[in-house]
């Protein structure tokens, strides 16, 4: 039944109260002040806010009929000895047909061994299972405020980062290990790319009777520890030294949880390097990303890196940086970038003139155009949005508003 005028009001004023009543909620991942008037917006019965809401509460209700994983789930033990460290296996590494033991394992860049994803042997589909669940009945949570979703994402966190007995420990020293070569990379750190997200989740669930402030402080302290192993191993060293997405993906990372961590000033240096280290290095006056074309699903990379530098310019509005506009006298730009790519997403069936070896789902791109739509008051953005059927159940609806 549709609403009547008065009816609206009435929700849409409840929704004032309680945001009103409600203390501020630091959430990292989406713009400043953006998730309270999603609510507003929300409460007040008003789309596209409650068809995001809504699928946003349909997954949760999934969520909830999940049971916790953990790193200790895989079979195979790490060279550490100890199930408690994370290890992943290098996703474009095969048998050497030429070797007996296939060892060690060959490049075939995109082309994705089937033993990367085995989760007997590595974490990493079980981990993105575990933060897009924690983060999807947090969000949950804080626009229905039913306890179930809270109560279940504690129950995520709890397992997976503070158990003594299910824990992981806060290394990423054997993630993406190639075989027959290393036991862990620098790249693997590109498993944990959203770890950030854990901390704005548990934010927003935060001195619930199943998450108290004791686990808060439990988590930030694990938390802690890891970005201290980020900033300072040889595997973090070596992702932040990267040229490509990895290196971008390591700044988002990075920034994220010195912001969630209270580490303010940190965060701001991290992004504020961006504009000579990464923007001035890896996209070109005409918006090209050399370094994601010269692989074999170019299409596919140039897209990823461009929403890691989407994703720390808006870091960068809650760290006091801003990274939307031109950064040199050349023009090299986080526009020009986007630009580059908008023919092929506003026209997908446009022939892209670079090697792309698999299927792309243009509808990945559809947070950074609504980010770009905000930062440049470019409506010829959003008209882009408007052509996929399902942009207004998309989280970027909530996360990302005027």
């Amino acid at each position: 039944m549709r609403p009547t005028p008065v009816l609206s009001l009435c929700l849409f004023l409840m929704g004032q109260v309680v945001l009103w009543a409600a203390p501020a909620v630091d959430y990292y991942g989406a713009k400043p002040g953006s998730l309270a008037k999603a609510k507003s917006s929300y409460l007040g019965g008003r789309e596209p806010e409650v068809s995001a809401v809504g699928k946003i509460i349909r997954d949760a209700n999934k969520c909830l009929k999940a049971e916790p994983e953990s790193v200790m789930d895989k079979s195979k033990v790490p060279p550490s000895g100890s199930k408690h460290d994370y290890m992943s296996i290098a996703p474009y590494f095969w048998p050497d047909p030429s070797k007996s033991n296939g060892l060690p394992y060959m490049r075939q860049d995109g082309k994705v061994n089937p033993e990367s994803k085995n989760e007997e042997i590595s974490d990493r589909v079980r981990f993105g299972h575990t933060v897009d669940r924690i983060e999807t009945l947090a969000l949950a949570y804080y626009f229905t405020r039913e306890k179930k979703y809270a109560d279940h994402a504690a129950k995520l966190i709890k397992v997976w980062f503070l158990n003594p007995d299910t824990q992981m420990n806060p290394n990423l020293n054997f993630a993406q290990a190639i075989a027959g070569k290393n036991d862990g990379r620098g790249e693997g750190v590109l498993d944990a790319r959203r770890m950030g997200s854990v901390i704005d989740s548990a934010n927003l669930i935060s001195n619930t009777s199943d998450f108290t402030e004791a686990n808060q402080k439990a988590l930030i302290q694990w938390m802690t520890t890891y970005y201290d192993w980020l900033m300072k191993s040889p595997n973090g060293k070596a992702e932040r030294a990267a040229t490509n997405n990895h290196g971008t993906w390591f700044d988002v990372q990075a920034a994220h949880l010195a912001l969630g961590l209270g580490k303010k000033e940190e965060a701001k240096k991290i992004i504020e390097s961006a504009r000579t280290k990464r923007i001035n290095f890896q996209i070109e006056p005409d918006g090209k990303q050399p370094q994601e074309l010269a692989r074999t699903a170019s299409f596919s990379y140039s897209c990823m890196n461009l929403d890691a530098f989407f994703t720390l310019a808006n870091l960068g509005d809650h760290a006091g940086v801003d990274l939307w506009r031109k950064n040199n006298k050349d023009s090299r730009s986080l526009r020009k970038a986007l630009d580059f790519l908008v023919p092929y997403l506003d026209k997908p069936s446009a022939t892209w003139p670079y090697k792309q070896i698999k299927d792309v789902d243009e509808s990945n791109m559809l947070g950074v155009l609504r980010l770009a739509a905000l930062a440049y008051d470019a409506p010829e953005y959003e008209a882009i949005i408007k052509k996929y059927d399902e942009a207004p159940k998309e989280t970027f609806q909530v996360l990302y508003k005027k």
